[in-house]
Parts: structure tokens; sequence; C-alpha cells
């Protein structure tokens, strides 16, 4: 059974202590993401941002054939519209939602308003950017020296630990446009796991049956993007199981 929407879903609004949280609570507009869903465009001046909470959002470098490559994946852990409060106002990445879902959605003012307070939601959305970061470089490394079939585990396991399942779904076309790459390569990387019986796949369906063994199919971008994550957002792995919705003390 499928858990009612809230804003809590999103890991850092979950993270906020009960005063801020409730501050921003009656702004936050619940909103559904389509399979698909351009939320901006390269260059697009941002007037809202976006806290996933069941849906997967990418952010793609668009060139100017229109060729594109993922440079970033955003979840329940994190925010679409960094640019808001780090002062640009505007992405050089196309955002475009690759796992349908909801989200919430909050004026861009407002969000900037409140991390002008400087108070817990400026320094989790600081430490999400520094995550961001990492990310972006290592995918780039990861796109320059790593086989496609270690990229496509890295993607799969990057979208299951957004997801409360263990099922994706992600035609070969959409992975082929975000990795950069042609289809055909695609096909065939995921049907080398499929005969390896580390994932079914079916019509844009995409179940994964062995994650250890996808993990270890993975190039390392995947566990230094994860780990760092970890190290930077723990509120992500360890005050949401415990029940624990308060800013977590860094050192």
């Amino acid at each position: 059974m499928r858990e009612p929407p809230s804003p809590r879903q999103n890991h850092l609004l979950a993270a906020l202590p009960a005063p801020h949280f409730e501050r921003l609570y009656p702004h936050l507009e619940l909103v559904p993401l389509a399979l698909g869903e351009f939320l901006n465009e390269s260059g697009d001046q941002l007037r809202h941002a976006y806290f996933p909470t069941t849906s997967i959002v990418s952010l793609l470098y668009v060139m100017a054939d229109s060729v594109s490559d993922e440079i970033a994946v955003v979840g329940n852990e994190g925010i679409i519209g960094v640019a808001l409060f780090m002062g640009g106002e505007t992405m050089r990445s196309r955002a475009v939602v690759q796992s349908a879902g909801d989200a919430y959605r909050l004026e861009g003012q407002l969000l900037k308003e409140e991390f002008n307070r400087a108070g817990p939601l400026k320094q989790l959305l600081l430490r999400y950017t520094q995550a961001l970061l990492t990310q972006m470089s290592q995918t780039a490394a990861c796109n320059r020296h790593h086989s496609l079939d270690q990229q496509l585990c890295r993607r799969l396991l990057v979208s299951l630990d957004r997801l409360s399942s263990n099922e994706l779904t992600m035609t070969q076309e959409l992975i082929a446009k975000m990795l950069g790459v042609r289809r055909e390569g695609v096909t065939e990387a995921a049907g080398k796991l499929q005969s390896a019986g580390v994932i079914h796949y079916s019509r844009g369906h995409i179940t994964v049956l062995d994650r250890s063994r996808l993990e270890k199919r993975a190039c390392e971008c995947y566990q230094v993007v994860k780990t760092e994550c970890d190290r930077l957002l723990p509120y992500a792995s360890t005050s949401l199981r415990s029940g624990d919705r308060r800013i977590p003390e860094y050192n």
C-alpha cells in the first residue's frame, strides 16, 4: 500500500527542526511529475524549487547539436533549483523527470528568504550542494573513463537508492540519452545483465534481481559518491530510520 504523500518524504525537509518546517509547510505545493517532463531548460530563469519525494529528476548538459549527457541525479535526498540560493538564478542544465512520481514545489523567492535567515535550512542546502558537486564531478570522470557496462550498473544503483522498490521504469532510449550513447549500446549492456541474472528487462521496466552483483559490476564511482553523500547528509540514512526528525549535529 502506497504511503500517503508528505513533504517529510524528502530528506532535506524531513531533517528540518519543527519550527522551520512549519514555516515552510503552508507554501509547499504537491505536484505530480510525469516521465519525461521538463522542469526547466538550460538557461531558464528559475521561479520554483522542487523537493522530490517519489520522483527522480536527471540534470542533463545539452550541447549545441542537441546531444546530451547526464551530469547528476536528484531524488528524495535533494532539491532541484540550487541556483536560486547560490545566487545564479539560472542553471546551465536541463532538468527532466526520469522516474515519475511526486514532488513538492516552493516559490523561489520564499526559498531565498528562508536561506537568508541563516538557519538550519541554509546549512542543509549548502551540504547538499557540496554532495551534488561531488556527484557531478565523479559522473564526468565516469563518462570519460569507464565502460558503458559499468556506467549502466552505476546508473541503475543510483536510481535504486532513490526508490522504495527494486523496480525501475526506464526505457533503453531514455537511458541512452542520459548516458550520451547509442541505444544499441544500452541494449547490449542490458542484455548482458539480464543473461547473467542480475536484472530482468521488459518493455521499459527493469527489475533488479541481484543488487550485490550489480554493485560488483559497477565502477568505483558509485561508491565514491555514496560515501561522500553519507558523510555530508547523514540524516538521509540514519535520522529517518530512527524517527529522529531533528537536524543532526555536524562536526
